[in-house]
């Protein structure tokens, strides 16, 4: 969760950034993403300069100027001009400039994608990248490993996804292996199928069965959803044949658990005490 001061300096820099790129096409936001995500590289790489971009002792306006100075003439002015007013806000911690950073280029991403139309493949890819990562122990650890080198992982999703899947999405799958917002892996992909999903003003609902749904049964349970939720429901189903039978749903911290699995669990501690 941001604090006050940072949610106001990201949202300053968020409308900045759709000022400058509100005539945009989708291929020039989709650069000025990539310039984002490459300062925000920088400043993962380079703490004495997230610290000299944070410093309270300096004011906003020195700050400001430092990253102009330091990026005026490599990335574009648009890119450079929303970064600008992120430096300039109040920031507890150097991470957080580095966080803020980093999911402004995202953002920025999911913005293209939008505009491109892709932004429903972009969540479902991610997903699905998601499960293919979860169901193979070996590309998980790889993936996840911090100490192995961030571009040999980021070359090894590239052969994965290159020419099957969305550019953004190659792109978020590249911000997952850095770590979105200090999370492993595994949980940036979460959340970042969660950030696309309300990018397009809808509620993620992780569905876990035994077997596939059925059409009907699927568009049933998105319908009931989002009656609950007051919006749209995007579905993300995943089959466990071990819970057995039934339906487990996860929205947020609400969880429905009717699988049989859970029901053999508590009969089992019952009969246990």
């Amino acid at each position: 969760m941001m604090a006050t001061a940072t949610r106001e300096a990201y949202g300053a820099a968020e409308e900045k950034l759709a000022a400058g790129t509100a005539t945009a096409t989708a291929a020039q936001l989709t650069e000025v993403a990539a310039e984002i995500l490459a300062v925000a590289g920088l400043l993962r790489g380079e703490p004495r300069l997230r610290r000299a971009l944070t410093d309270p002792a300096r004011p906003g306006q020195d700050r400001s100027e430092l990253l102009v100075s330091l990026l005026g003439g490599k990335v574009s002015a648009t890119a450079v001009d929303a970064l600008a007013v992120l430096v300039a806000g109040r920031w507890s911690r150097p991470t957080e400039l580095l966080n803020a950073a980093e999911r402004l280029g995202v953002d920025a991403t999911l913005s293209a994608a939008d505009k491109s139309g892709k932004l429903a493949d972009v969540e479902d890819e991610l997903f699905r990248f998601g499960q293919i990562v979860s169901g193979n122990p070996a590309l998980a650890v790889t993936l996840s490993d911090p100490g192995a080198a961030a571009p040999r992982r980021a070359k090894l999703v590239e052969d994965l996804l290159k020419g099957k899947s969305q550019p953004a999405t190659l792109r978020l799958v590249e911000v997952a292996i850095e770590g979105l917002g200090g999370r492993g892996f595994e949980a940036s992909l979460t959340r970042l199928v969660e950030l696309t999903a309300a990018k397009r003003d809808r509620e993620v609902a992780y569905v876990t069965v035994a077997k596939p749904l059925a059409d009907a049964d699927e568009d049933r349970l998105g319908a009931k959803l989002s009656e609950i939720y007051g919006r749209q429901v995007s579905l993300k189903v995943a089959v466990d044949p071990r819970v057995i039978g039934g339906v487990s749903v996860r929205v947020g911290s609400d969880l429905y658990d009717g699988t049989i699995l859970r029901r053999l669990t508590e009969a089992k501690q019952a009969f246990a005490k």
